[in-house]
C-alpha cells in the first residue's frame, strides 16, 4: 500500500478504506401489499360483548431476491378475534419494504433479510393493522413488539434435528 504524507495528512487511496466494504443496507420503499379486514357478524358483532375476545395473531416473514443486491421483505400477520364461538374480526395485512444490501456477505444476508429489514417494517405494519381494526369498530389491536432475532433462532432450532450422544 502506497501513502503519502504532506501537512500530517495520510492520503490513503479510496479502494483501500474501510469504509468502502462497509456492510450497509437501505431501504428504497415500504407498502401495503394485501390488507383485508372481515367483520362477518357486524353489527352484532360490535353490540353486546359481554367479555373480552380471544385474539389469535399469527405472523410469516418472507423474503426473495428481485435484481442484483434487492430484496422484497414482507411481513405477514393474521389476527382473528372471536368471542363466544362466534367470530368477530379477521384481520390480514401483508405489508413489504424493498431493501438494498451492498457489502453484505452471504453468511449475513439471512440474518439481515430474517431480522433486520422485519424490524424495520414491523412498527408500520403494527400500526396499519392497529387503524384497520379502529376503523372496524373494535379497539385498536396493538400488537406487542417482537424479538425478530429470537424467532430466527427458534427457527432454526427446529430446522436442526438435535444429535444425542
Amino acid at each position: 500500500m502506497s501513502t503519502k504524507k504532506s501537512d500530517n495528512i495520510i492520503e490513503t487511496p479510496a479502494n483501500q478504506t474501510n469504509e468502502a466494504a462497509a456492510p450497509a443496507v437501505s431501504i428504497s420503499g415500504q407498502y401495503i401489499k394485501d390488507l383485508s379486514f372481515e367483520n362477518p357478524n357486524a353489527p352484532a358483532s360490535l353490540a353486546n360483548q359481554k367479555e373480552a375476545p380471544k385474539i389469535e395473531v399469527s405472523l410469516n416473514i418472507e423474503a426473495k431476491g428481485l435484481q442484483e443486491n434487492m430484496y422484497e421483505v414482507a411481513l405477514k400477520v393474521t389476527a382473528k378475534a372471536t368471542s363466544e364461538n362466534n367470530t368477530l374480526f379477521v384481520a390480514e395485512l401483508s405489508y413489504a419494504g424493498l431493501f438494498t444490501l451492498n457489502n453484505v456477505t452471504d453468511e449475513q444476508k439471512e440474518l439481515v433479510l430474517l431480522i433486520h429489514c422485519p424490524t424495520i417494517l414491523f412498527p408500520f405494519a403494527r400500526r396499519v393493522l392497529s387503524d384497520a381494526t379502529r376503523d372496524g369498530g373494535f379497539q385498536p389491536l396493538m400488537l406487542e413488539p417482537i424479538d425478530f432475532a429470537a424467532l430466527y433462532q427458534q427457527r432454526k432450532a427446529q430446522e436442526t434435528p438435535e444429535v444425542k450422544a
